[in-house]
């Protein structure tokens, strides 16, 4: 799955694409020899800086909300970060942040963002 957020002129952007393997291959094929090359580099040197980023988004997400049900972030978390697994740590990582509670919902726990 690939995300794209951003704007076009005052319009807002926010697309999901879901792409299978057969879909990275074909678009794979299409890069340079060059590209491909400098890809897994490219990959390990932002990886600390990608995981930040994402970190921060999903504090400012939170943080935005104000509070949120755990399924209703989780789904948010997992768009966010691309996948389940990622979306399940970032949800591990709200939960034992020191700007975060916790408190048992009607239907769901509610994290809410205390600053």
């Amino acid at each position: 799955m690939l995300r794209i957020r951003g704007q076009i002129g005052n319009w807002p952007v926010d697309l999901t694409v879901e792409m299978d393997a057969k879909d990275w291959d074909q678009l794979a094929s299409r890069l340079s020899p060059d590209v491909m090359a400098q890809a897994p580099m490219a990959a390990k040197a932002s990886s600390g800086q990608h995981n930040d980023a994402l970190w921060d988004t999903a504090q400012q997400l939170l943080r935005e909300a104000g509070q949120m049900e755990g399924p209703r972030l989780l789904a948010e978390l997992e768009a966010l970060a691309g996948g389940v697994a990622a979306g399940k740590r970032l949800l591990v990582r709200l939960r034992h942040c020191d700007q975060v509670d916790m408190e048992a919902g009607k239907d769901a726990p509610l994290y809410i963002w205390k600053g």
